[in-house]
């Protein structure tokens, strides 16, 4: 008996931290154009987020300023837009990180979390975005500018098409709905 409880403590020492941390932010990403990662976990957890793929040659591209205009307003309360820029769609997001982070900076004043580039769709897609595509009930983004909307409990709440805007009244009232929940 002792020793089975020995064992349990043991193992309960040596469980990692991501048995805390909610399926879909146990995922550590590079800052856009720079070399920081970020564990989701760490560093939005308790937030409501936004998860966009963005491209910068689009013709979805200037909702840019309304995704910065939704992180703003929010972030006090505990929201954030998260940005991945993607190439997956007819090569609209063709430059380097750099060039990325520049564009999106000088043409639309994004300072909401940018990260890497990576794929969101088929099976190469970034682990990330596998697993909110299973969130999801197995739906990808059709196109750049997809939105999920994570609550504070780390759970998907919704997703909006690229043609919902970001200051359309259901992405905004889903958002306040989901800020009005107290945190975990």
């Amino acid at each position: 008996m002792r020793s089975a409880l020995l064992l349990l403590l043991a193992s309960l020492i040596a469980m990692p931290v991501s048995a805390t941390c909610p399926p879909l932010l146990d995922f550590e990403l590079r800052r856009l154009a720079a070399s920081e990662r970020v564990r989701l976990c760490d560093a939005f957890a308790g937030k409501v987020l936004l998860v966009v793929n963005t491209a910068s040659k689009c013709g979805f591209t200037p909702q840019y300023e309304g995704l910065e205009a939704l992180h703003r307003r929010y972030a006090d309360q505990g929201f954030a837009v998260l940005g991945f820029p993607s190439n997956d769609f007819m090569g609209q997001e063709p430059g380097s990180e750099e060039e990325i982070a520049a564009f999106c900076r000088t043409q639309y004043g994004v300072e909401f979390p940018m990260f890497e580039k990576i794929k969101v769709r088929g099976q190469e897609a970034h682990p990330f975005y596998k697993a909110l595509t299973e969130a999801a009930g197995g739906k990808a983004p059709r196109w750049n500018f997809h939105k999920y909307l994570i609550g504070r409990d780390g759970r998907l709440i919704g997703q909006y098409s690229s043609d919902v805007r970001p200051d359309d009244p259901k992405l905004k009232e889903a958002i306040e709905a989901a800020l009005a929940l107290s945190p975990p």
